[in-house]
């Protein structure tokens, strides 16, 4: 890699940083609501087996 000059590498990342399609405010709100129900999803989830092993384990070993 070449050395750059600090000018024009804060150009270069402008540069890219104009080409990034930035979310809607809609769709990041829209992602955030999708990503804690999953995580509820998948804490249920977990918590259901956890308990069923338990269960389990209380049975086979008395």
């Amino acid at each position: 890699m070449a050395n750059k000059s600090p000018i024009q590498f804060i150009n270069e990342v402008r540069a890219e940083a104009s080409k990034v399609t930035w979310p809607s405010r809609k769709e990041t709100l829209i992602t955030t609501a999708m990503v804690f129900l999953l995580v509820i999803v998948a804490s249920i989830f977990f918590l259901v087996v956890d308990k069923a092993i338990f269960f389990m384990l209380g049975i086979l070993l008395g």
